[in-house]
């Protein structure tokens, strides 16, 4: 493990609290996500600080952002550019879309159609977009910070379960304690909370540590662990459906990056346990039955990951 590219990586972490205050957690939660080549979905009512996370994240590793605030006449093409014709040379040339910076906030993502969500996740997958038969890849690293208000249904469109199994974690921010908040005021009355955030990483460095974490390893017994959880979901019958091989191979790929930034080479069962109920949660539907009760997913996977046996 090279400390030199880690203590970046813990440095990023560090220059983004700098900002956003008092959420440690999901900042952590976020920058797992960066190193694990995934994307979050943040669910949260306004004013929490989602777009301070993304854009302190963004300039404290040096990278380009985009935002694209979502709504009902969003097009695709808004996302993943067009071909413009250029009258002087007689050629079309590509504008790019948002999807063309390595950090990009879709704000409000359940507002715009299915059509134009589904161009963004297309984007997500496969890292790339196709403009009138043309495939432009796009900048790495490539993370999408997509936000949705919980509260609010009128004008929106619910993304679906497939689309939602596109987001490695699914996240809340929460409002932040008493201390935290008036260290929040004070930073935004003195002007501090608006100044940019320093560099302490770029794009190179933020490769180098997705291959540190990459390499971080697992043991069989580690990876039996995960996959007895995820297996336990698809047979819990308080579930419609459980969670997907997609879930299982991203909960391993969030696990490594817990343990790097742990300063750990190797994974343990306690690494499992901090990232599986927000990597499995938004993967899961209840069945009609459990609906009716109105159970929790989050309280049934959670007594789920405690009755798993631990590997010794």
């Amino acid at each position: 493990m090279n400390e030199e590219i880690r203590n970046k990586a813990l440095a990023l972490k560090d220059g983004v609290n700098r900002f956003f205050v008092g959420k440690e957690e999901v900042t952590e939660d976020v920058i797992i996500c960066l190193l694990s080549g995934g994307h979050v979905l943040l669910e949260d009512v306004p004013g929490v600080g989602k777009t301070t996370l993304a854009l302190s994240l963004a300039r404290s590793m040096k990278c380009s952002f985009g935002r694209l605030q979502f709504t009902p006449d969003t097009l695709p093409s808004d996302v993943s550019g067009m071909s413009v014709y250029r009258m002087n040379t007689g050629e079309f040339v590509y504008q790019p879309g948002v999807v063309m910076n390595n950090v990009v906030l879709a704000d409000e993502i359940n507002r715009t159609s299915p059509k134009t969500q589904a161009g963004l996740l297309e984007a997500m997958e496969e890292l790339k977009v196709t403009v009138d038969n043309v495939v432009h890849p796009l900048p790495e690293p490539f993370l999408v910070i997509a936000t949705q208000n919980p509260v609010e249904f009128l004008g929106t469109y619910p993304l679906p379960e497939a689309q939602l199994d596109r987001f490695m974690m699914r996240l809340s921010i929460g409002y932040p304690g008493r201390e935290e908040e008036l260290r929040m005021a004070e930073k935004a009355l003195s002007g501090e909370l608006y100044r940019e955030a320093e560099a302490v990483a770029d794009a190179a460095d933020v490769l180098a540590m997705r291959e540190e974490a990459a390499s971080v390893y697992i043991a069989e017994e580690v990876l039996a662990y995960m996959n007895d959880i995820v297996r336990a979901t698809r047979e819990e019958k308080q579930f419609a459906y459980g969670a997907s091989p997609r879930a299982f191979i991203q909960l391993a790929r969030a696990a490594k990056a817990k343990a790097y930034l742990s300063g750990r080479d190797f994974v343990k069962p306690d690494d499992v346990k901090d990232v599986a109920e927000k990597v499995l949660s938004h993967r899961i539907s209840l069945s009609p039955e459990a609906r009716i009760r109105k159970a929790s997913v989050s309280e049934i996977l959670r007594n789920m990951i405690i009755k798993t046996r631990v590997p010794v």
